[in-house]
């Protein structure tokens, strides 16, 4: 199918009213169940040695996502009930959740390095009603959590006070019937954001606008086919995971490979494991993209591999250059947030080369627009903001509301568009550029200066592991550009060094770009998703003056 095929299809299906009734597990895990019951929907391997390897056909899937809804349903869970799911790469994560959805109840995913604290204030303002988590995350929840408890764990070692997803396998039932069919319209899961600029938001999507929006997001971005098998380093609990890890590969009828592994991200292991099973489309953050191409990439050969995308932040063109240099394959960023699908990216069957350092094109179906401050479409190379049309005919993937949150709510939708809160320029060629978060745009001496294009010209510089680029108020300039850096091995702040990084910039990008100060760290501040707090280095810079 050429992309003119694959545009015009996913076009309707984006712009086109949802049907009436839609249910993920139900409609796609079913539908690949009987078109496909004894292909491999999901293969687990244990980095860590306590397993070897588990794979789960279709077939598997589609009963063991009827047995937990059953379980979850004899222990009281209902539909529209919110239940927060927190698990490490464990095939448990995926059966809790697709259960759930089977269900009605709403999922509320969670990272493993959530505290105790993070885990109150989400029981807190999400209403939950359950609680799906291993034994060490159980230890974190507190006492006084009055709602349903299940452990994903040996049954040796079920908390006191928890039920043990184990058994779901005796008591399930496979003629359970969880009712009418779910609405297209009803809550169908919900995301806390990272928190960059300020307290987690709660993102809340319908059945549609996540798990049947990502259809484009697993067709077009992801390129990927029955016969793939995909593999996405991002945690379960964040929304990159329905992405890459859940709804869009799923869509497709494509294998899920996870690797399961604990504790910090090793890139060499990594590269290792990319090398020694058939995955052919990988999908990988910049923070880990950053570490891999510092490795020996001649040193691997990934015979299977046909394709590579990255989303999360923007991803500096050099990264891109290297990993192409070492294996032939471009890396595809695309764009979208927790609140939506992939919404530009660079489309690999678009015919169209890829400019390094771009965010892509619009993902068809969805009218993305450069706006100024008066909801006007900015001309080319003049930044703004990223906004979506949602009226007349909102797109499937956009999600419902900021759940009760009003204020956010009538901030971000406002006439016909939503307002992303991304600053990026559209240039004459209609590729869109990401300059930066609306709240993170440096504006010095009458310039707009984005931080991710200083940072880009800072990592480019062998010294450099990681930078992070902020703006201080001056009275003259009325911001100074600030850049806090963290060095490779080897390497060691001087005054020397700074002068050689801003010479660096100075030639890299424009000259009125180049940071006025550089702060050597040990490491960067950043929210448990590992993106940086921007808002963090603002004040230590402010207390610098």
């Amino acid at each position: 199918m050429s992309l003119s095929d694959n545009r015009n299809g996913e076009r309707d299906a984006a712009s086109a009213a949802p049907p009436e009734f839609f249910n993920f597990t139900r409609d796609v895990i079913g539908r690949w169940a009987r078109e496909r019951p004894h292909a491999t929907a999901l293969w687990w391997v244990d980095a860590s040695g306590r397993e070897s390897e588990r794979q789960y056909t279709w077939h598997d899937l589609a009963d063991e996502a009827t047995l937990t809804a059953s379980f979850f349903h004899a222990l009281g869970l209902r539909r529209g009930d919110r239940v927060l799911v927190v698990l490490p790469r464990v095939p448990e994560w995926w059966l809790a959740v697709l259960g759930l959805i089977e269900l009605g109840a709403v999922p509320i995913p969670g990272t493993t390095l959530l505290t105790e604290k993070d885990l109150a204030y989400r029981i807190g303002a999400a209403e939950v009603r359950g609680i799906v988590a291993d034994q060490e995350i159980a230890r974190r929840v507190p006492q006084d959590f009055a709602g349903v408890r299940v452990a994903a764990c040996s049954t040796e070692s079920t908390p006191p006070g928890w039920h043990n997803l184990a058994e779901a396998a005796v008591r399930g039932r496979l003629d359970f019937d969880a009712g009418p069919p779910t609405r297209a319209d009803d809550d169908g899961i919900l995301y806390f954001t990272s928190g960059t600029t300020g307290p987690p938001k709660m993102v809340l999507h319908t059945q549609a606008s996540c798990a049947l929006g990502h259809r484009v997001t697993g067709a077009l971005w992801l390129d990927l086919k029955p016969d793939d098998v995909h593999w996405n380093l991002a945690d379960n609990g964040w929304a990159k995971a329905a992405w890459s890890s859940l709804f869009g590969p799923w869509h497709q009828g494509a294998c899920l490979f996870v690797w399961d592994t604990r504790g910090k991200f090793d890139p060499a292991a990594t590269l290792r494991t990319l090398a020694a099973y058939p995955i052919t489309t990988w999908c990988a953050p910049p923070t880990a993209l950053r570490l891999i191409v510092r490795e020996d990439l001649g040193a691997y050969v990934f015979p299977n591999l046909r394709h590579c995308v990255s989303a999360g932040e923007p991803l500096n063109p050099e990264v891109i250059e290297l990993w192409r240099a070492a294996t032939g394959l471009t890396i595809h960023d695309g764009y979208g947030q927790t609140e939506t699908v992939v919404l530009v990216a660079n489309f690999p069957a678009s015919g169209k080369p890829i400019r390094p350092g771009a965010m892509g094109w619009p993902t068809p179906g969805y009218d993305v627009r450069v706006l100024d401050a008066h909801l006007r479409e900015c001309p080319p190379g003049q930044t703004g903001e990223v906004a979506v049309r949602v009226q007349p005919q909102r797109p499937v993937g956009i999600f419902k509301e900021y759940w009760k949150n009003p204020q956010e709510n009538a901030a971000r939708f406002q006439g016909d568009w939503y307002l992303t809160g991304d600053v990026a320029l559209r240039d004459a060629d209609g590729w869109f550029w990401f300059v930066g978060r609306g709240d993170d745009v440096i504006k010095s001496s009458g310039y707009r200066i984005g931080p991710f294009e200083v940072e880009s010209a800072l990592i480019e510089h062998p010294a450099v592991l990681e930078a992070a680029v902020v703006g201080r108020p001056d009275a003259e300039r009325g911001a100074l550009v600030v850049a806090f850096v963290v060095l490779r091995r080897g390497h060691a702040g001087s005054p020397a060094l700074a002068a050689e990084l801003q010479a660096h910039c100075k030639q890299v990008t424009a000259p009125y770009k180049y940071p006025r100060e550089i702060v050597f760290v040990e490491a960067l501040p950043k929210t448990i998703s590992g993106k940086i707090r921007r808002v963090e280095l603002r004040e230590q810079a402010a207390k610098r003056v």
